[in-house]
C-alpha cells in the first residue's frame, strides 16, 4: 500500500533518487517525482530512457532504494516531506506496466517495476 502523503508527493516537483547495488559496487540513477506512477496493486512505476548500469544492477541484485520528497508537502517535522522506499526491481519492455507508460513518455525503452517491500517517512 502507497501511503496517500508519498502519492501526494509524487505530483509534485521534485527529484527521485534510486540506488541499487551491482557486481561493481552502489549506483545511483535520478528520475523526477512527476514521472512515477502506481498500480492499483501498489507497485511502482518508473520510466527508463537510458538507465542501462541500473538494469544491468539489478539483474545482479533486484533490491533498491528509492528517495524523493517535496518542499511543498507538510512533513513530520513542518514544511515538507520525503520518504525512503525499499523494494525489489525488475525491468520489464513489454506488458501493461510497459505501456502505461509507454503511452505517457515516448522515450521509454523499459519501465521499472518495484515491488516495494516498505515506504517510510522520513522528514
Amino acid at each position: 500500500m502507497i501511503p496517500e502523503i508519498l502519492q501526494e508527493i509524487m505530483k509534485q516537483d521534485g527529484v527521485v533518487a534510486i540506488a541499487t547495488l551491482g557486481e561493481e559496487g552502489p549506483h545511483m540513477v535520478n528520475t523526477w517525482n512527476s514521472y512515477l506512477r502506481t498500480t492499483e496493486d501498489g507497485r511502482l512505476l518508473i520510466p527508463a530512457g537510458y538507465m542501462h548500469h541500473t538494469e544491468a544492477n539489478i539483474a545482479f541484485n533486484p533490491n533498491v532504494l528509492i528517495t524523493l520528497g517535496s518542499s511543498k508537502i507538510k512533513g513530520l517535522y513542518g514544511p515538507g516531506a520525503g520518504f525512503l522506499i525499499k523494494g525489489k526491481a525488475q525491468f520489464v519492455t513489454s506488458g501493461p506496466e510497459f505501456d502505461v507508460l509507454k503511452a505517457k513518455f515516448e522515450w521509454l525503452r523499459a519501465t521499472v517495476v518495484v515491488t516495494i517491500e516498505s515506504a517510510t517517512q522520513t522528514w
